[in-house]
């Protein structure tokens, strides 16, 4: 079994913001879609004139269901059929080539005209009275009985080619593929009326071992920011510095432990060592630079500032490493140009019982604070490696399955999880209405679900895992676990005035039990080793 590794840190990412799910529907409950002019629309517009021109859309969903025509009982009939040719297409979709019988086409032509015959008033006769075909027909005009015919002839035939998927079509990915033009010229009375149509389905979960899940073995590397005695430390450390006095630095140059304002000016480096462009997300000015708290620098910046007094100014070569936070930046050979304004250092009070409370509220001694402060660093260290742990054993899920992931589920995940992180944003108050509104818009979802490609692949691939799991292996939430998460998820929405669907909640809360109970089944049933770096 191949090991699965991780890291823990003090801040570890909840390992889902969502999860991805995609109902499973019959095809009479789903959408059809399909990029052609509306064919409803057509017979609509006529209800102000018969010379009117039928109205178009870029796109066109048509509900799938059977209405006024059974096709079982028009196929009963007549002794003819559809018939249907069905083809596994890559990204879990199924493709159906469609053939509908003469007799068909004929039940769906004449309870068109009856149709219209009902809904229309033909000058020259009565309400009831029966209009001759050809009356009616030029009446209405040719081109729109024929869109309307086509129109009943798809949705009548639709349930029927889609039968054999129907436990396993993804809601709303229903989608026509013939061109409705094509549709059009090929259209007639006495002949064969062919189309192909398209579903995505629920993706088979393929284990790539033989022993699937079984015998997991996982490894959970557990960083240093973790440790809760080495955090421990840094807490006190940090409330010790936060009650010193700043005082400036006048016969030295700096050193670790000062402070430092600077104003930093950068330029690239050309592949020719000549100047390049100016880097302003590289610069700033009045930057305070704390030199006990670097974590975020560039290597090699703070060293080449060791010693610098205020008002000197320093020049040196940095080359940005390729796993830098900013992207434009990776790689980037820079010149620095860095100016000393200001310099402090830190000048502590005695570290005794007399700073307990001021330390930390209601503590007598400085070993109070700190096996108050520990407590609380278990607490977090608990949560950090229950976290890792659970991104780990996911990790290796994803690992373990090869998974066709269909397009209607990765969009339905990625907007998701797109949703998830505006919320996130909103409720921390980072995001103002306009700015909301910007970051809502289809083009800003769209480039989101490009750039986190990989991103929802795999967690979808985790959670069709999980959910593969939670079936074999009859694991069980309790109802009202079930219901009070709703409750607490709708509540959350209604606090920030976001629409939400409550279906639509209550399959993602279902989706995040089952992974907790899979989690909890896999922690006792598979090995976890810890390791300390």
């Amino acid at each position: 079994m191949e090991l699965a590794t991780t890291t823990a840190t003090a801040a570890a990412a909840v390992a889902y913001a969502s999860s991805p799910h995609s109902r499973i529907s019959s095809p009479r409950a789903v959408s059809v879609s399909w990029s052609s002019p509306s064919l409803a629309s057509s017979s609509r517009s006529l209800s102000t004139s018969p010379a009117s021109c039928p109205a178009s859309t870029s796109r066109r969903w048509l509900p799938v269901a059977s209405t006024a025509v059974e096709l079982r009982e028009a196929a009963a009939g007549s002794g003819d059929s559809v018939r249907v040719t069905e083809t596994p297409q890559p990204g879990s979709i199924v493709k159906f080539s469609v053939e509908v019988p003469t007799s068909i086409i004929q039940e769906c032509y004449q309870l068109t005209l009856q149709e219209y015959a009902k809904r229309f008033k033909v000058p020259g006769f009565r309400p009831g009275k029966i209009i001759p075909e050809n009356i009616l027909i030029n009446y209405v005009g040719p081109n729109h009985v024929q869109d309307a015919t086509i129109e009943a002839i798809l949705k009548h035939t639709l349930p029927q080619a889609l039968s054999s998927v129907e436990d396993r079509a993804l809601e709303d990915s229903v989608r026509i593929l013939t061109q409705f033009d094509d549709m059009r010229s090929s259209f007639t009375l006495d002949g064969v009326f062919r189309y192909d149509v398209a579903v995505d389905v629920a993706p088979e979960v393929r284990w790539l071992s033989e022993d699937k899940y079984k015998n997991l073995k996982v490894v959970v590397e557990i960083d240093e920011a973790v440790d809760a005695e080495k955090a421990t430390e840094k807490e006190l450390q940090r409330r010790h510095k936060a009650l010193g006095l700043l005082r400036i630095v006048a016969d030295r140059g700096l050193q670790i432990g000062d402070l430092v304002v600077l104003d930093i000016f950068a330029e690239s480096i050309n592949s020719d060592g000549s100047k390049g462009e100016k880097l302003s997300s590289a610069e700033s000015t009045g930057f305070h630079l704390d030199t006990e708290q670097n974590n975020n620098l560039v290597p090699g910046f703070l060293g080449s500032l060791i010693g610098i007094r205020p008002g000197e100014t320093r020049s040196f070569p940095i080359q940005f490493p390729e796993s830098f936070e900013q992207e434009s930046l990776r790689g980037v050979r820079a010149q620095f140009t860095v100016v000393c304004k200001e310099l402090f250092y830190r000048e502590l009070p005695e570290m005794d019982d007399s700073l307990a409370g001021k330390l930390l509220p209601g503590c007598n001694t400085i070993a109070e604070v700190r096996e108050r402060i520990l407590e609380r660093c278990k607490e977090v260290e608990k949560t950090a490696i229950e976290q890792a742990t659970d991104n780990a054993i996911l990790d290796q899920l994803g690992k373990l399955v090869e998974v066709d992931v269909p397009r209607a589920l990765f969009q339905e995940q990625g907007q998701q999880l797109y949703g998830a992180k505006l919320l996130q944003l909103q409720a921390e108050r980072k995001l103002d209405r306009d700015q909301l509104a910007s970051l809502s818009s289809q083009r800003s979802v769209q480039a989101y679900l490009e750039d986190e490609k990989e991103n929802i692949t795999r967690i979808i691939k985790q959670m069709l895992a999980v959910g593969d799991i939670f079936k074999s292996e009859n694991l069980q939430y309790s109802t009202e676990l079930l219901i009070k998460e709703v409750e607490n998820s709708v509540a959350e929405f209604k606090q920030y005035n976001q629409d939400y669907d409550e279906d639509n909640i209550k399959q993602q809360v279902q989706d995040v039990l089952e992974a907790a109970k899979v989690l909890e089944w896999l922690k006792e049933n598979c090995t976890i080793e810890y390791v300390r770096r």
